[in-house]
């Protein structure tokens, strides 16, 4: 009987983190972003298919108004932009950017979720979209950019 070997010991990294880890953070931050850009507007349209109603007010407003076709994509690759700049700016001078960078940007989306719970005049099916919507687009773009930050630890 042989002792198990620890995960990950003595195999080749997977192509996919190979291309993750290869990549300039930039560049793999626009990648992400433009994926979770559509990812999340697939779903958006997926919603809208089902029947949600895709109409939402900002605070203040008097009434909802139709959320237009590529508004969630374009919302993710708006805001995409501060996590780029965030990811860059940690692998030139943090010395745990990977950390710094997961810790900040699950407190940030946990923050997001705020907004549509509060939109008035939006009924609460839209609010849980528009809330799930912001994790999903989270769960596409974060993981492979802390993977970068975290291979650029090492160096």
């Amino acid at each position: 009987m042989t002792a198990p070997r620890p995960a990950g010991a003595g195999t080749a990294p997977s192509p996919l983190r190979s291309r993750i880890t290869a990549q300039p953070v930039w560049r793999l931050g626009v990648l992400v972003a433009v994926a979770g850009a559509a990812v999340t507007e697939v779903f958006a349209l997926g919603a809208r298919g089902l029947g949600v109603p895709m109409e939402a007010a900002s605070p203040g407003a008097a009434a909802a108004q139709e959320i237009p076709l590529f508004g969630f994509a374009f919302g993710v690759l708006f805001n995409s932009v501060v996590g780029i700049v965030l990811a860059v700016a940690l692998a030139r001078w943090a010395k745990r950017p990977a950390r710094i960078f997961l810790v900040t940007t699950v407190v940030l989306t946990a923050l997001s979720l705020i907004p549509p719970a509060l939109a008035p005049h939006t009924a609460v099916l839209t609010q849980v979209v528009l809330a799930l919507s912001h994790l999903v687009a989270a769960a596409v773009i974060i993981p492979p950019l802390t993977l970068r930050l975290k291979h650029a630890e090492g160096r």
